[in-house]
């Protein structure tokens, strides 16, 4: 019976270990895995769902009316690639899957359409260059049978949205015709102070995973003090990012928060919960732990930053 146990735990925590950065409650369009290569993040910008203007080219190569879109991206694969999928007013759906292949250091790019089906894929391959541009290239002929190339540029990619177009070109690059076109607006939506207190705390337990300890410093206020186990407390985002930042060698590989309870009260809130992660050590072993914690948050320009942060470990 002992064995049987042993054997149920060890696959239920293999089940998660292959699932855990898929999309879930928390994180309801995925996340990155930590073992991808680090160009998955390339995406990073566009995961989420945008209001988009699709404007194609007529067969009298005159611009046609725009035609309203949703573009939608989540991580797939456990964190391992990215899909993508364009919803359309006119019923005209397509989508793609996005991954990265080390070995030859491009992105692949393999599109699908509702509106012609196909046995097999087109594909487009590519990187992101300096400036930011996600730039994807498919070997196409003009339709006079001009050699050259299908184009496809991600650009003026921010915060606010991001824009989107299809070109041919010829091999030299001098010719250019543009025959699709797309301006994406990320909805900005009114966020509640519970659900911005909800957001950061997802952004928190993503920045552990990405061992991005800036980003997780930034969700402290100037003046915060943090009381881990078995040490004094610790004061201002100086120290505090010392304390977070792991050894060499050593991921976060888990990393979730689920609060009990949120509570505020002007412009200060508290909230409580369980804390549940993984690490991976230098030995190359996994480690769960679990904990309960509190937080107390202060509200600074519409946002809410952590001021007091507390922590332990429990036992299962």
């Amino acid at each position: 019976m002992k064995l049987l146990t042993t054997l149920l735990l060890l696959l239920s925590l293999s089940i998660v270990a292959q699932n855990e950065y898929e999309a879930s409650e928390t994180f309801p369009y995925g996340q990155v895995n930590p073992e991808a290569p680090e160009q998955t993040k390339d995406y990073q910008a566009l995961i989420g769902e945008c209001n988009c203007k699709s404007t194609s080219r007529k067969q009298d190569q005159t611009w046609a009316e725009p035609v309203d879109m949703i573009w939608r991206w989540k991580y797939i694969m456990n964190g391992n690639a990215v899909q993508d999928e364009t919803i359309k007013a006119d019923g005209k759906h397509s989508g793609s899957i996005r991954q990265f292949i080390a070995d030859s250091s491009k992105w692949y790019v393999h599109y699908y359409s509702s509106g012609s089906p196909t046995t097999s894929l087109s594909t487009w391959e590519g990187n992101k260059n300096k400036a930011g541009n996600i730039i994807l290239l498919k070997e196409q002929n003009a339709p006079n049978g001009t050699e050259g190339f299908s184009r496809l540029t991600f650009y003026d990619i921010n915060d606010s949205g991001y824009k989107w177009v299809g070109e041919w070109i010829d091999k030299t690059g001098n010719i250019t015709y543009p025959f699709w076109k797309i301006d994406c607006t990320k909805e900005n939506k009114t966020l509640s102070d519970e659900e911005i207190i909800r957001k950061n705390t997802e952004a928190f337990s993503l920045a552990c995973m990405q061992a991005d300890y800036d980003a997780l410093v930034d969700k402290y206020t100037d003046d915060a003090k943090i009381f881990p186990n078995n040490t004094t407390i610790i004061t201002g985002k100086t120290d505090i990012k010392k304390k977070w930042v792991l050894p060499e060698g050593v991921k976060t590989l888990y990393h979730k928060v689920t609060p009990s309870e949120i509570i505020i009260k002007d412009s200060f809130a508290y909230d409580y919960g369980y804390y549940e992660g993984k690490t991976l050590t230098k030995e190359q072993k996994e480690v769960s732990w679990k904990g309960k914690y509190v937080i107390v948050w202060k509200k600074i320009n519409n946002d809410w930053k952590i001021l007091l942060d507390i922590w332990n470990t429990v036992s299962e």
